[in-house]
């Protein structure tokens, strides 16, 4: 695998750009808001803007009417986003130091979750997600740890000038192994200056899978190659809790990916486990996953069944086979690519809901995520209930989840994470 050169990466401008925005986008500014929307700039003006140099990552500072420094943001000419926010309040010089604070910050609000690693090793998460995009100050970004290898995920070319900076800081909080570059699919190429998905920036990208743990248990991720970064980081706490609940029973995982949910469930104590996703090489990972952890006599116990097949066919074929378990879990992907899409998304989880309360046994419990940002909770579980309750299986709810500590929301649209568990009478 390539090694990344960033000394051949441009640099921002040295000229900053002058925005002044809309009497409302100055108060969600002031208010934590990270986003600046093309339609709520009053003015943008700069050298690079007058002669048309202005390049993605170039940075701009929003003043109020009184010319007075309100933040700073990298400039994303391609976006409806214009202005992403990086730092607002007082004057601040974006160099290597900037950064460093900024990613410093962004651990400490994740350091609960090392004292927990540090008081039980047992039980240890070394996969978690060290900088949460917006959430953590760095928009269109994130960056996961799995044990001593970092992946770090860019959705824009916005960060391309910064990362002779940003990756130095990043070296310089964490010492890791390897650092891997990972790209979203629509990032524009041009802007890319080169750079590829799976260039080492720190180090050598893995030629295998990284193993990590989860809550105590072990896990692969193909950091190079896999979904996301390699892993659903995500639902960590949500795994944690169906081990709780999984002892003896028979459990149907639906979209299972890498069997997060399935180890965990196996580890808890399942008799049974019947993974379903449409992915065969998900499924053979989540068969690995499986066997990672066969010293733990309740995996070793445990028949694991995986079912490439999609997820609303397997689920009908179940149904009419008289299939039923004693725990249903439904985490699909997000329905909501955009806001006009919200209404299928809600059918789409009424369906499921009515097809996954069908399979449960009485007394038996569902499980049902969503991750659709655009899907508001109380949305989500209104529909789940109904639906439920339509389908004439009307829920006990155990509890409601949202974000893992890694995940932390400092805006409404960084609120996508929602899940409920219930019991099915």
């Amino acid at each position: 695998m390539r090694v990344t050169s960033l000394a051949r990466l441009p640099r921002p401008s040295a000229s900053r750009l002058a925005v002044r925005v809309t009497p409302d986008a100055l108060r969600q500014i002031r208010g934590g808001h990270p986003w600046v929307y093309e339609t709520s700039i009053d003015s943008l003006k700069g050298p690079t803007i007058d002669d048309g140099s202005a390049k993605p990552g170039d940075l701009a500072v929003v003043f109020d009417d009184d010319r007075r420094f309100t933040a700073i943001g990298l400039y994303d000419p391609a976006s409806p986003i214009r202005i992403k926010v990086i730092h607002q309040g007082k004057p601040a010089t974006v160099d290597r130091a900037f950064w460093t604070r900024h990613i410093t910050t962004a651990l400490a609000t994740r350091q609960p979750l090392l004292d927990r690693n540090a008081a039980d090793p047992a039980t240890a998460s070394t996969g978690y997600r060290c900088i949460s995009g917006e959430n953590d100050g760095f928009p269109s970004l994130v960056l996961d740890r799995y044990d001593r290898t970092l992946v770090l995920k860019l959705y824009s070319t916005i960060w391309v000038p910064h990362l002779a900076d940003l990756v130095p800081a990043i070296e310089d909080v964490f010492h890791p192994d390897a650092l891997v570059l990972r790209l979203a699919r629509n990032i524009d190429q041009p802007g890319l200056c080169g750079l590829e998905e799976g260039d080492a920036l720190i180090g050598v990208s893995p030629s295998d899978p990284v193993l990590f743990q989860e809550n105590g248990l072990t896990f692969e991720a193909d950091v190079v190659h896999g979904q996301k970064t390699g892993h659903f980081l995500d639902q960590r706490d949500n795994r944690a809790y169906v081990r709780r609940l999984a002892d003896g029973r028979r459990v149907l995982d639906m979209f299972a990916a890498t069997g997060g949910f399935s180890v965990h469930a196996a580890a808890g104590g399942a008799h049974e486990v019947v993974a379903v996703d449409l992915s065969e090489p998900t499924l053979a990972a989540a068969s690995r996953n499986m066997q990672h952890n066969i010293g733990l006599a309740e995996v070793a116990a445990c028949t694991f069944r995986p079912m490439v097949g999609d997820a609303f066919e397997v689920m009908n074929r179940l149904a009419r086979n008289g299939e039923r378990f004693d725990m249903v879990i439904i985490d699909p992907p997000s329905f909501t690519p955009r806001q006009a899409s919200v209404d299928r998304a809600l059918q789409q989880y009424a369906l499921l809901t009515e097809k996954g309360v069908k399979l449960v046994r009485p007394g038996g419990v569902l499980v049902q995520a969503s991750c659709s940002s655009r899907v508001a909770a109380d949305e989500f579980f209104t529909t789940v209930s109904h639906s439920a309750a339509q389908a004439g299986r009307p829920l006990d709810e155990l509890r409601r989840s949202g974000h893992p500590l890694d995940h932390p929301v400092a805006f409404a649209q960084g609120r996508y994470l929602k899940a409920v568990f219930a019991n099915v009478p």
